[in-house]
């Protein structure tokens, strides 16, 4: 599956600037229906180290009113998540009716990062696969919208981001030892995604593959997915704010 990404794909910085401004003030409107509305919302992030899962989330949350959403930064469990079934400390934070959770990185790490590194054993990662599908099936029985992505770049192009996070002084604090580590199991990593893809991209709750080689194109296509996802759900279109601005500036020019 990921091979068929075309991670060429790109786009000019007036572009970018014109269509994000667009997706976020659709998705500040588009936020206040989930409140009005009462549903839950859990948007899921997975995606190489490097592959601007961090950034996405920014431009997500950005023109959102903040007490509207939480962000989850998803590391090794600790403490009583540490004790309890790998998937507790995910129904812990799960949003009530009319709030948006997203979390950067999620359960998905059990077919992961834990089955490559073997932190579980053979057959709890094997297990997970129906465990995931049936905790994202009840997520949405219940009501909840679902919007999972995985964004994939390339292993040369996670190097490059590697190089500039090691010399540039303010990004350095995003790398660390396990990124270097990862990177060199990256096949292992590689088969595990694929099969990741293929066994949980259900009708009920798909992958959205992003093409993130260009960040650019990497956040609009984010932010486009979501606002089409949640219109959907929600039965609800939000405006196209720069169409009315041109419709509006047409009428003041006559």
């Amino acid at each position: 599956m990921l091979e068929t990404l075309d991670l060429s794909l790109s786009l000019p910085r007036d572009q970018y600037v014109s269509e994000l401004t667009r997706r976020q003030i659709q998705l500040r409107e588009l936020s206040a229906q989930v409140y009005q509305q009462k549903r839950p919302v859990v948007i899921a992030f997975e995606g190489w180290d490097a592959a601007g899962k961090g950034g996405g989330i920014k431009r997500i949350t950005e023109k959102m009113d903040p007490r509207g959403y939480v962000v989850y930064p998803i590391s090794a469990p600790e403490g009583e998540d540490k004790t309890r079934h790998y998937l507790y400390r995910f129904w812990r934070r799960l949003p009530e009716g009319g709030q948006i959770a997203i979390f950067d990185r999620t359960w998905y790490g059990r077919v992961l990062v834990e089955r490559v590194e073997g932190y579980a054993r053979l057959d709890e990662w094997k297990r997970a696969y129906k465990e995931i599908n049936s905790f994202e099936r009840q997520l949405k029985d219940f009501g909840a919208i679902l919007v999972k992505f995985w964004v994939h770049i390339s292993r040369d192009e996670q190097l490059r981001r590697f190089e500039e996070r090691r010399r540039i002084h303010y990004k350095a604090w995003k790398l660390t030892e396990d990124d270097w580590r990862n990177r060199e199991k990256w096949p292992l990593y590689e088969e595990a995604v694929e099969e990741m893809l293929l066994k949980t991209s259900t009708r009920t709750a798909p992958w959205n593959l992003i093409e993130g080689n260009d960040k650019y194109w990497a956040r609009v296509k984010m932010l486009t997915r979501l606002v089409e996802i949640m219109s959907e759900e929600l039965n609800y279109k939000p405006a196209d704010p720069l169409r009315a601005a041109e419709k509006k500036d047409r009428s003041a020019k006559k």
